[in-house]
């Protein structure tokens, strides 16, 4: 069975608003575009969330259904949460690791949540994860640093920038703002 991958998630932090912007492109294997208009930003537990995935498809939905089960646990913390699902990984609870990465974030936070157990909260207030996810950093920290633009328009056109330059990200961008 062919393997589905690539995508780009973008994450903004500013002035009280976090955006998180992802674009559409699923690719089979390493050279056939599968679909173009994929959303892999989403918003959880009654809006209060926004989070956005990357990786291997099944990966990436098992790993946001673990996550999105956690925060109902701890009613939206979402340290709390991120810490509990990567315990399940500390202490062999779950039988294996996750081909996956995400993003979440509330009104107050801004995380990176890996399929093997690791949760990282970004310095700067912006994160990238997938393959496009270096060229989108890049171009958010510099709109970040030399642009008034609000949270939602650097993740916007990082996520743009990033379409321009990695063969596994397209322009179909999804933006979800908390």
């Amino acid at each position: 069975m062919p393997e589905f991958r690539g995508t780009t998630i973008c994450a903004v932090k500013k002035d009280g608003k976090t955006a998180l912007a992802g674009d559409g492109q699923v690719t089979m294997s390493e050279s056939i575009i599968f679909k173009n208009n994929a959303v892999k930003v989403r918003r959880i537990y009654g809006g209060k969330v926004i989070l956005g995935f990357a990786g291997s498809v099944s990966d990436a939905f098992s790993l946001s259904e673990k996550f999105e089960g956690m925060l109902n646990k701890f009613a939206g913390n979402l340290m709390r949460s991120a810490v509990e699902l990567a315990e399940l990984w500390r202490n062999d609870k779950l039988p294996r690791r996750l081909e996956a990465m995400m993003i979440v974030a509330d009104k107050d936070q801004l995380l990176i949540v890996s399929g093997s157990g690791e949760v990282i909260e970004p310095d700067g207030g912006v994160c990238a994860i997938g393959s496009g996810g270096n060229y989108a950093l890049a171009a958010a920290r510099a709109l970040m640093q030399e642009t008034g633009y609000s949270a939602e328009e650097i993740a916007q056109k990082a996520l743009k920038i990033a379409s321009e330059i990695c063969v596994f990200t397209n322009d179909h961008i999804t933006v979800e703002v908390v």
